[in-house]
């Protein structure tokens, strides 16, 4: 029971992040509820990975896995809300990007830089690298998950624009 109050709780925060960041691109306003679902639902599904206790997933692994979620809902329910899917899908991952893994891949860099000490700046180089690594690895984890629904539906995905109903 606990798990799903969790799970909840960080589908809660990442559609009111997906509103947020919706927002700033200027959708329609019947576009917020479906970004707000969107961004809730691929959020919980990648806690949900990452937290399982039977068999727990990476980060990269699950944020891919969450993206593609992302992507089929995005193209599932464009037709519903009259937008392109990119209105929802973008929005949805942006509350999903590793910014602690980059700040610290920035953080082992300058700390490389100010260092003299040779096994120091072999500590610090190795967090720089590791943690640019599962950040760059995660971000295009994301950017391939929510474009291959749109790529593979492309007539689904295109004909909300182009076809009035």
């Amino acid at each position: 029971m606990m798990f799903i109050l969790c799970v909840l709780e960080d589908a809660f925060f990442g559609a009111l992040a997906g509103i947020g960041f919706a927002s700033i691109s200027n959708p329609p306003r019947n576009a917020y509820p479906y970004c707000a679902l969107i961004s809730g639902v691929g959020h919980g599904t990648r806690y949900i990975l990452m937290n399982n206790t039977i068999h727990p997933e990476s980060l990269i692994v699950a944020s891919f896995i969450a993206a593609l979620v992302i992507g089929f809902l995005s193209v599932g329910l464009a037709s519903k809300a009259k937008c392109p899917p990119e209105t929802f899908s973008f929005p949805s991952l942006l509350p999903m990007i590793p910014g602690m893994y980059a700040y610290r891949t920035v953080e082992g860099l300058v700390m490389c830089l100010f260092t003299q000490d040779e096994e120091l700046f072999n500590h610090y180089l190795y967090l720089c690298t590791s943690n640019g690594f599962t950040c760059a690895f995660d971000i295009f984890g994301m950017v391939l998950g929510v474009t291959l629904p749109i790529f593979i539906l492309n007539k689904v995905s295109y004909r909300v624009t182009r076809y009035s109903d």
